[in-house]
Order: structure tokens, then C-alpha cells, then sequence
């Protein structure tokens, strides 16, 4: 699956304040996640009102991009604008 979000733009986004979100499990998550990413894991997505700022970017991220690419219908449902999956952790390449 082609993604045209890449590891750039997400520095980019990053750099104006983005929200990186990783939508793995928390004992995942506890292993080791991306600089100042949020833990807000899938089966937990339909908080996210609860957690995340819906005026600001969210950068969503896991490991393969098959949970990223849910949670991003799951809050684009929830009224969400911008939202931009990642896909992998391996994709992220911020210094």
C-alpha cells in the first residue's frame, strides 16, 4: 500500500506543533515509542476527543500502518481534519 505521507512531512508538522500519536498497545508502547508521541492505542480511539486537541494536526503511527490506517478513519469519523497516518514507526525520521 502506496503512502504518501512521508517521514519529512512528518518532521514538518511536527516542527508547528503536530500531535504524534501511536496507536499501539500500551505494553507495546512501554517498549519503546517515537519522541513525544501520545499512546492512545486502537481499541482505545474512540477517546480521543478525551486526549488529543481536534484543532491541532495528528500524526498517527504503529507498526505496520494496518491499526494507523484504522484509528485515521476512526477520527476522521469523529470529525477530526487533520489527520495524517504515518504507517510504521520505521517511516519516522525527525533528528
Amino acid at each position: 500500500m502506496f503512502n504518501s505521507f512521508t517521514g519529512n512531512d512528518a518532521c514538518k508538522l511536527l516542527n508547528k506543533g503536530a500531535q504524534l500519536v501511536d496507536v499501539r498497545s500500551a505494553a507495546e508502547f512501554s517498549r519503546g515509542g517515537l519522541p513525544n508521541a501520545i499512546n492512545l492505542p486502537l481499541q482505545s480511539i474512540m477517546s480521543a476527543k478525551n486526549v488529543l486537541d481536534i484543532d491541532k494536526a495528528v500524526i498517527l503511527y504503529c507498526v505496520t500502518g494496518a491499526r494507523s490506517s484504522t484509528a485515521k478513519n476512526y477520527l476522521v469519523q469523529m470529525g477530526f481534519e487533520q489527520v495524517h497516518d504515518l504507517g510504521s514507526f520505521r517511516n519516522y525520521n525527525c533528528e
